[in-house]
Order: C-alpha cells, then sequence, then structure tokens
C-alpha cells in the first residue's frame, strides 16, 4: 500500500490548504464561547450521525435520533434498529470530543479496534451479521476483531485476512507515531483515512471508523472541533467520495506516479478533496454562526412563536443573553423580561418545555439548545432542505 505519504515535492498546494484549515479552523473556534460550543456540539454530533448513516446507505431521520436520545424508540424494528446505531455513534464521538477516549494516537490499529469495539458492542444484533453479494454467506461482526474472511469493496479486494495485522504494523509505524511536522501530520490525514479504508480490517463498520478516526486526528492536532463536522461535506458530496477513494485504490499509473504500489496521484488527490471538505465545512459553519446572524434568525423565528401565542413575551431576551454569554442565571430572567418572579418562570419553563433552554438541575444555570425542530430556522442548511420538520 506504499505511498504512505505523497512525496513532499508534490505537496505545494497540500501545504496551502493545510495552512487555509489551521488558520480557518482556529478562527471558528475563537468566535464561539466555549459553553455555547458544548451546546452546538450535541447537535453537531447527531448532524455528523445522521450524514455518517447517509454515507452507508442508512437514512435516520433527525427527529428520530433526537427520539432516541431521549429513550423514545419507534415500534418498527428497522426504524429502531437505526436509531439504536445512531445512538452507538453519538456515544463514541462525544467521548472523543469530551477527551474521554484512550490516550493513544488515532491513526493506529489499536485506537481503531477501540472505536470499532466501542460502536459496534452498542448496535442491536440483527446488525451485527454481513451477508456477502456474492455467495450469500452470513458472517458475524465481531466487535473490536479484524475480520477473518476475504472481502470485497467494489473493484477493490482488500488483503487477505492473514496479512491484516502486516498491514497495520505498517500503518501504525507511517501514521501512529511519525517523526513528521504537524504540516506533514495534517497533510496525511487524507491518506490515513484512504489507507485505512485500503486495508478495510474488519468484515463491517470500516466507513464509520474512519470518519471517526479522522474526526479524532483533526481534534487532536487541534484544529478539529465540536464544531463542525467533515462527515457532513463527505456525504453532500458522496459520489466524488467514493470515487476519488476507488482513484486511490490504482496501481501507479506510470513511472511518473511515484515510486510505491499504489498511485501517488491518486493519493493526493484524495487527500486534496479532503482538506477542501473540511476548509468547506469549518467556513460553512463560521457563517452559520456569525453572532448577529445566528442572534437574527432566532429573533425572527422566536417573534413568530410570539404572535402566535406559542411562547411568552421577553422570550428572545433570555435566549438571547444565553448566546451571548453562554449561560443564564435564572436569577437574571426577570430583570431580562420585565416580568415578576413568577411570570419570569413561565418564560423559563416555556423555553425549557421546547428543547430551546436546557439545565443540569432545577437551580443551575440555563443554556441554550438547539432542538430537532427549530435547527432549520436558526442554522439553515444544516441538514437536507426540509428534513428537520
Amino acid at each position: 500500500m506504499e505511498p504512505m505519504l505523497p512525496e513532499e515535492a508534490a505537496t505545494s498546494n497540500l501545504e496551502d490548504s493545510v495552512a487555509t484549515l489551521i488558520t480557518e479552523g482556529n478562527r471558528l473556534a475563537g468566535r464561539v464561547h466555549p459553553i455555547l460550543q458544548q451546546s452546538i456540539g450535541t447537535l453537531v454530533r447527531s448532524m455528523n450521525c445522521y450524514y455518517s448513516n447517509l454515507i452507508e446507505d442508512h437514512n435516520t431521520h433527525p427527529l428520530q435520533i433526537e427520539k432516541a436520545l431521549a429513550n423514545d424508540f419507534s415500534a418498527d424494528p428497522k426504524q429502531r434498529d437505526l436509531q439504536k446505531e445512531a445512538l452507538a455513534h453519538i456515544h463514541v464521538q462525544q467521548l472523543i470530543d469530551e477527551g474521554k477516549d484512550p490516550h493513544i494516537w488515532p491513526a493506529t490499529g489499536e485506537y481503531a479496534r477501540w472505536l470499532h469495539r466501542e460502536f459496534c458492542s452498542r448496535l442491536p444484533a440483527d446488525m451485527l451479521w454481513v451477508e456477502s453479494k456474492a455467495t450469500g454467506e452470513k458472517s458475524p461482526v465481531i466487535p473490536g476483531e479484524v475480520r477473518s474472511t476475504w472481502v470485497r469493496v467494489g473493484a477493490h479486494v482488500p488483503p487477505p485476512p492473514e496479512d491484516i495485522y502486516r498491514f497495520l504494523v505498517r500503518f501504525d509505524r507511517a501514521y501512529g507515531a511519525p517523526p513528521l511536522s504537524k504540516l506533514r501530520q495534517i497533510q496525511s490525514v487524507g491518506a490515513v483515512h484512504h489507507r485505512f479504508l485500503w486495508i478495510h480490517p474488519f468484515v463491517d463498520g470500516n466507513g464509520r471508523v474512519a470518519r471517526l478516526m479522522s474526526h479524532s486526528l483533526l481534534k487532536r492536532l487541534k484544529i478539529g472541533t465540536s464544531l463542525w463536522s467533515v462527515a457532513r461535506g463527505l456525504a453532500r458530496n458522496v459520489d466524488k467520495y467514493k470515487e476519488l477513494l476507488a482513484v486511490a485504490d490504482r496501481v501507479r499509473q506510470g513511472d511518473r506516479d511515484g515510486r510505491g504500489n499504489l498511485t501517488q496521484q491518486g493519493l493526493i488527490a484524495f487527500s486534496q478533496f479532503f482538506l477542501d471538505t473540511a476548509i468547506d465545512q469549518i467556513r460553512f459553519m463560521e457563517n452559520l454562526l456569525d453572532p448577529d446572524e445566528l442572534l437574527r434568525r432566532i429573533e425572527i423565528h422566536i417573534e413568530e412563536e410570539v404572535r402566535a401565542k406559542r411562547l411568552p413575551k421577553g422570550s428572545f431576551m433570555v435566549l438571547r443573553e444565553a448566546a451571548i454569554a453562554g449561560e443564564v442565571e435564572r436569577g437574571r430572567v426577570p430583570m431580562l423580561t420585565g416580568y415578576e418572579d413568577r411570570a419570569a418562570r413561565m418564560v423559563t419553563a416555556a423555553l425549557i418545555d421546547k428543547g430551546m433552554l436546557t439545565s443540569t438541575s432545577h437551580r443551575a444555570p440555563l443554556r441554550l439548545a438547539f432542538p430537532t425542530e427549530v435547527a432549520e430556522r436558526w442554522l439553515p442548511q444544516l441538514y437536507p432542505s426540509g428534513i428537520s420538520q
């Protein structure tokens, strides 16, 4: 599977993209209050789960994901299984976002096995079997264990099961603790993603593990945050994503295509696409989370809700304070709304009931929340048009 990294002489465009990624990633992280980042991160995890499922042709509606988080499962067995799959993904990403994942480098076979084990051990039993399209034979998916059978992914035939550990050892040596500069580490994120999928170590779940690994790797490199997700960009351009993965699977295309067995140009093309997709998603979220525009969208929506008598007057001022300050002390609500204590408590109760505010206890400060029903109004285009309704 050489080359593991593009030759440095051929990476000038990648270097430019890395510089842009670092600059814009840091700028986005600095624009959002740390407490508000946590609330947005909760929504982004659900969004990331939705898009990662979509890449796997598992279409789980955002409202169904939100219901699953509230322990409200569908009576339909297939829908219920998809909800449980969503919860498994969110669980693993939350561990990553909160720094509760293993203290080992994400681009390693050991970390991949942890991801696979954490995710698959929470799947329904029916989802832990894979049927071969060619033979109809069913193989069990054992959480955290590499496959013991041959597989085929499109035109690509990954290494035989007896060679998987040998390839993972090479993977670890190339990416796990490399003597690379940060620039080269960031350049390699796309290569890590592709080469892991090329090895295809598990009988199923490799795509999901690869995307979670990329999320964790970007976070460890202090570029990724809980505010954005590369999975959204990959899902919205899924045909190109899969096409460039397949291109990078090809053998070397002549003497000018690197010195390894696989195509260097294909690896560079996928790495460029991956970095460009990350930059695009950072820019998308930066525009979406612009403080003035976010408050304007919330205000317009809340005014409509007040006119329709679905929310009491004064609601926006409480939400505005939560957005700007990160949280609102309950004792400030009367001052913000201009109401006496009892009426102010009614405003608080209404906003909590709508899911627009959240709190860890009856006395704890109030924080802004982003329920699925308002996501399209407050953060338009986060999901495909109309999906959150």
